[in-house]
C-alpha cells in the first residue's frame, strides 16, 4: 500500500499507511485489537474501497483489477463463514469449481493431516476443527497471496501448531506469500520472517524479524548526562532507576555502538536481550508517548 488513507466513522481511521510485503514471505502482521489489522485486510482484498492511497496486490491494482486478482488469493476471515448445514465433503465440492486452481489431491491430504471427518456436519464441529477447515480450503485454492485474520485465536495449543506448521509447509513448497495478522506475538515469532506492527491505524514500524529482535535491547548504564545527543541508535525509552544507574531501551543496536557511551562520560553496564513480545510493547509504548497517548 501506499499513503492509505480509510476512515470508518469519527474514531478510527489508518493513517497514511504504507505496507510492502516482499515476495515469498511471511509477513506477521501485529498489534492490539482495534489498531486496524481486520480493516487492512478488507481493504487490500476489495472489500472496501479507501478514500485515499494506492493499493497495489501481486501484479495488479485494488480494487480496479479485484476480479482477476480474487482469483489467486486464498483469505480466512476472523469469523468463520462456513454453511453450518454442509458437510466437510459438501464444502470441499461446494468450493471447488470457483478456482481454477483447486488442488483436490491437497485437500484430501490436509483432510487427513488434520484427522477431519468428511462427512462431519460443519454445525457440528469444535472451533478448532473449523479453523483446520479454514486453512485447508485456503491451501487447497493454491493462491499465490495468503491473507489469514486472527487464524489460530482462541485455539488450543496443538490446533495452533498443526495450523502453523501447514502454512510454513505451504509456503516452502510454493514459494507463496502470507500476510498473517494477530495479537499473540508469540506465535508470529516462531514462523514470520517480516514483522509489521499496527497501532490506533498507524504502521509504528515494518522490518525483517531478525533486525527487529537483534536490534532492540535493554541498556543497563551508569553515569550519562541529563542530555544526550549523537545517538547512533534510536532510543525508545530512558528510566531512571533507584540507584545511580539507568535503564535505556533502544532500537536499530549493535554491538560497537558500545563506544558511545565512553564518549559522552558513561558506563555500559548491561546489554540485555528482548524476545519479540518485550520488542511489540517497547515500540508501542514509545509510539503511544510520541503521539500523546498512553
Amino acid at each position: 500500500t501506499e499513503s492509505l488513507e480509510y476512515r470508518a466513522g469519527k474514531r478510527f481511521a489508518l493513517h497514511g499507511l504504507n505496507i510492502h510485503v516482499p515476495a515469498g514471505s511471511i509477513y506477521g502482521f501485529l498489534g492490539p485489537n482495534g489498531s486496524g489489522k481486520t480493516t487492512t485486510m478488507r481493504l487490500l482484498l476489495a472489500l472496501l474501497r479507501p478514500q485515499r492511497g494506492r493499493i497495489r496486490v501481486l501484479d495488479g491494482e485494488m480494487p480496479a483489477d479485484a476480479p482477476r486478482l480474487l482469483a489467486r488469493i486464498g483469505f480466512v476471515p476472523e469469523q468463520p463463514h462456513l454453511d453450518s448445514t454442509f458437510s466437510v465433503r459438501e464444502m470441499l465440492q461446494f468450493q471447488a469449481p470457483f478456482y481454477r486452481t483447486w488442488d483436490a489431491r491437497r485437500a484430501e491430504d490436509l483432510l487427513r493431516q488434520f484427522q477431519l471427518d468428511d462427512q462431519q456436519v460443519i454445525g457440528r464441529m469444535s472451533k478448532g476443527q473449523k479453523a483446520k477447515l479454514l486453512i485447508l480450503l485456503a491451501l487447497a485454492q493454491r493462491g499465490e497471496l495468503l491473507l489469514l485474520d486472527e487464524p489460530t485465536d482462541g485455539l488450543d495449543p496443538v490446533v495452533r501448531r498443526d495450523i502453523l506448521f501447514a502454512l510454513v509447509e505451504y509456503v516452502s513448497q510454493y514459494k507463496a506469500t502470507i500476510l498473517i495478522s494477530s495479537h499473540l506475538v508469540h506465535e508470529l515469532e516462531r514462523i514470520c520472517d517480516w514483522i509489521g506492527v499496527l497501532d490506533d491505524g498507524r504502521l509504528v514500524t515494518e522490518t525483517p524479524m531478525a533486525t527487529l529482535k537483534n536490534g532492540i535491547k535493554r541498556l543497563r548504564v551508569k553515569g550519562a548526562p541529563q542530555t544526550v545527543g549523537g545517538l547512533p541508535f534510536v532510543l525508545l525509552g530512558r528510566q531512571i532507576g533507584n540507584g545511580a544507574g539507568e535503564t535505556w531501551v533502544v532500537r536499530d543496536w549493535s554491538p560497537e555502538m558500545a563506544a558511545y557511551f565512553d564518549g559522552i562520560g558513561a558506563s555500559l553496564e548491561d546489554v540485555i536481550d528482548l524476545d519479540l513480545e518485550d520488542s511489540f510493547v517497547e515500540l508501542l509504548r514509545a509510539s503511544r508517548e510520541a503521539a500523546g497517548r498512553t
